[in-house]
């Protein structure tokens, strides 16, 4: 199968299930497990974070990922999420990376406490990103978190989120994933938005990064794919949860979960099957 037959994305993130795990996961761990992965046949793969190792101890060791995982054996995109202008440098510089992700947020409040800065110093960030991918030839994905609602008390709107995407798209930002990293969000609030959304930005890459609580992951799947969104995130055995939320034990989306909604609804997904048993058995953790 040719991945130009393939109608799915799958963005396998094992960096966003490391992140919340306290015990720190050997250096030689993390790449044997990231190599597996890139066997895989995702359509990318995020290898790592470039952030304070004080606020995520878990990813000081991203360099030295990058530097070891074989990229020979893969297709996938490599990401990388960073979180200001010397993140993205450091990622840059790396010819194995393909993208950078930024998580944004039309909350305020979660800017400050996931980024610990201002919606206006964030979307300068923004700017500084595109500009060092665009000068490098790597490509900026723009996460809106709190995409689906907004639990501090900040403003939500649809017309909120057609502000941010208007303007993300005018930087030349053209993929950009809604989450909902608090577990909260509807099957029915999923459908409202992405329909909007879709039909006034075609052009637009959509995707779905998805933390969610046991039994309630295929409905939203189901809701997001009925309304063309083709992206979606994803974490083998659905580990770990956002340390910045409180609520880290909504884990993020399994890959088994959006497996086999594709297989009940014969939608080919391009991954080697064998070697995604192998990930998932692997011992991490162990």
């Amino acid at each position: 199968m040719t991945t130009s037959h393939i109608p799915i994305k799958i963005i396998e993130t094992p960096r966003d299930g490391m992140q919340g795990v306290k015990e720190f996961i050997p250096t030689r761990k993390k790449i044997e497990f990231i190599n597996l992965l890139l066997q895989c046949g995702f359509d990318t793969v995020e290898a790592g974070s470039f952030v304070s190792p004080r606020a995520i101890p878990q990813m000081k060791d991203t360099a030295e990922i990058l530097n070891n995982i074989d990229v020979s054996v893969t297709k996938s995109k490599i990401a990388v999420l960073v979180v200001n202008e010397e993140g993205g440098e450091r990622a840059v510089a790396y010819e194995k990376v393909d993208q950078l992700f930024f998580p944004f947020s039309v909350s305020p409040t979660f800017i400050r406490r996931n980024l610990n800065t201002t919606m206006e110093e964030a979307e300068i960030t923004v700017d500084k990103l595109q500009n060092l991918c665009v000068r490098s030839g790597k490509e900026l994905v723009v996460y809106l978190s709190m995409g689906f609602g907004d639990p501090y008390g900040d403003e939500w709107s649809m017309e909120l989120l057609h502000h941010w995407v208007e303007k993300l798209s005018q930087k030349g930002i053209s993929i950009i994933p809604l989450s909902d990293i608090m577990g909260d969000v509807t099957p029915e609030l999923i459908s409202k938005v992405f329909t909007q959304l879709t039909a006034s930005f075609p052009d637009i890459e959509f995707g779905l990064h998805l933390h969610t609580l046991a039994g309630r992951e295929q409905e939203k799947i189901a809701a997001a794919w009925q309304t063309g969104v083709r992206r979606f995130d994803t974490v083998i055995n659905g580990l770990g949860g956002c340390p910045m939320t409180g609520k880290e034990l909504v884990s993020n989306l399994p890959l088994t979960k959006l497996i086999d909604y594709c297989h009940e609804n014969n939608i080919p997904i391009g991954l080697d099957e064998t070697f995604v048993e192998k990930a998932k058995n692997y011992p991490l953790l162990k």
